[in-house]
């Protein structure tokens, strides 16, 4: 198998036997969604909440290696827990807190990326979201080529208001004129 499939169905099931709420997001749901490239490390959102993150964060780190020094007080203050799964693979995960967050976990679906590697991934719109609110060079070609991918199939009404929200919250409103025209089709 695949070594990072293998890290995220070890990540996936370490939450899944505890229950949390999670989703795979990054290089592996653009895989799903946008245009395949390759990736070197599992991204996942998991819905910690505010003021409980130490529950989850302490929990991981008693079985899975930090990947920098302090990792813990790290991840509380950035929101992001940088770990090493079993096998070497770097994980990053976002600790979840917004209305946002928890509705593209609910609303993400399993995909058998191979046989017997079934990762529940957020759907392409609030994927497409997440990558136009990072919006780093790398995430705005994930979103065009979700947008290309996906043309006719995104619920673009769905995607604009959470952006619109989402932008105004980072003071950016330039995010959602480029999302807006990679929808269209536009650049």
């Amino acid at each position: 198998m695949n070594s990072l499939f293998a890290a995220a169905q070890e990540i996936c099931r370490f939450m899944e036997e505890r229950r949390w709420r999670y989703c795979i997001i990054g290089g592996l749901a653009v895989i799903r969604w946008g245009e395949p490239r390759t990736t070197r490390d599992v991204d996942l959102t998991l819905l910690s909440g505010l003021g409980q993150e130490n529950i989850f964060v302490d929990a991981l780190l008693a079985k899975f290696k930090p990947r920098i020094d302090d990792a813990g007080p790290f991840a509380i203050t950035n929101r992001v827990l940088l770990i090493h799964a079993s096998n070497g693979r770097p994980v990053d995960i976002a600790l979840g807190a917004l209305p946002f967050e928890e509705q593209m976990i609910s609303r993400s679906t399993n995909f058998e990326f191979s046989p017997g590697v079934l990762l529940p991934t957020a759907s392409a719109e609030d994927l497409f979201i997440m990558k136009a609110f990072a919006s780093r060079g790398r995430d705005w070609s994930d979103a065009r080529n979700i947008a290309v991918r996906q043309k006719g199939k995104l619920d673009s009404v769905y995607i604009l208001n959470h952006l619109k929200q989402l932008s105004l919250l980072k003071e950016s409103p330039e995010i959602l004129v480029q999302a807006m025209g990679l929808l269209e089709g536009k650049l």
